[in-house]
């Protein structure tokens, strides 16, 4: 898709917000309409055109319920400077990707203010394989990211939920946190997010502590 459109697309919060909720679950209209505060009617426009950029699908289930799900990962990276701006999207690289392939690690970028002009411009050279190699990178970790959090959504096992929880627990990892907070880390509204904390707790895997929710598993949970 091209980047200047999909900029435009992103522009609006709520489509941004419908594709946060999206990446977590399948949702029906009336369902992200409630999730959102946003009318059906506005919902469904905003769905269409998420479906028509390619962004979403729609699937309907054994009670004809329409589902809307992401189609695809796709990357967009924005660039301001004073020398430009520049936008392109992109899917993230195969999963037989080898990060090692990539020199930037090693790159030679090092110049001085005495440089003659071919050696700037070999160093401007250099300086764009590292940008492309380090998108590269991005999008590697992009993608190991969504795999790991794949992983704790089955090791959870909340159904179509799941991802959700794994949201949750992601959260709750490094810090003490208050449902509020949580809230709004993950985007969901106060009241589920504290049903999820309490099924979460009845299965061991978080507690309330008087710092806040946190992983039951945690190094300050063991200290106190």
């Amino acid at each position: 898709m091209d980047s200047a459109a999909l900029l435009d697309l992103l522009g609006n919060e709520n489509r941004r917000r419908i594709l946060r909720l999206l990446a977590r679950k399948p949702c029906y209209v009336t369902e992200i309409s409630e999730y959102l505060s946003v009318s059906p009617k506005a919902v469904i426009e905003h769905l269409r055109k998420l479906e028509e950029a390619g962004l979403i699908e729609s699937r309907t289930d054994e009670q004809r319920r329409k589902y809307f799900h992401i189609a695809r990962n796709v990357r967009l990276e924005v660039n301001v400077s004073p020398y430009g701006f520049a936008s392109k999207s992109a899917y993230p690289s195969n999963s037989s990707f080898d990060i090692t392939t990539c020199r930037h690690l090693t790159l030679d970028v090092s110049y001085d203010e005495s440089d003659e002009l071919d050696e700037l411009l070999s160093t401007l050279d250099n300086l764009e394989q590292l940008e492309n190699e380090l998108s590269l990178a991005q999008r590697w970790v992009q993608g190991r990211l969504c795999n790991v959090l794949d992983q704790i959504s089955e090791s959870v096992g909340t159904g179509p939920d799941s991802r959700v929880y794994a949201d949750v627990l992601a959260s709750v990892r490094a810090d003490p946190k208050g449902v509020d907070a949580l809230s709004h880390d993950v985007g969901i509204p106060r009241e589920i997010t504290g049903d999820i904390l309490e099924e979460l707790a009845d299965r061991g895997i978080v507690r309330r502590t008087a710092h806040g929710w946190e992983l039951a598993t945690s190094e300050s949970t063991r200290e106190t």
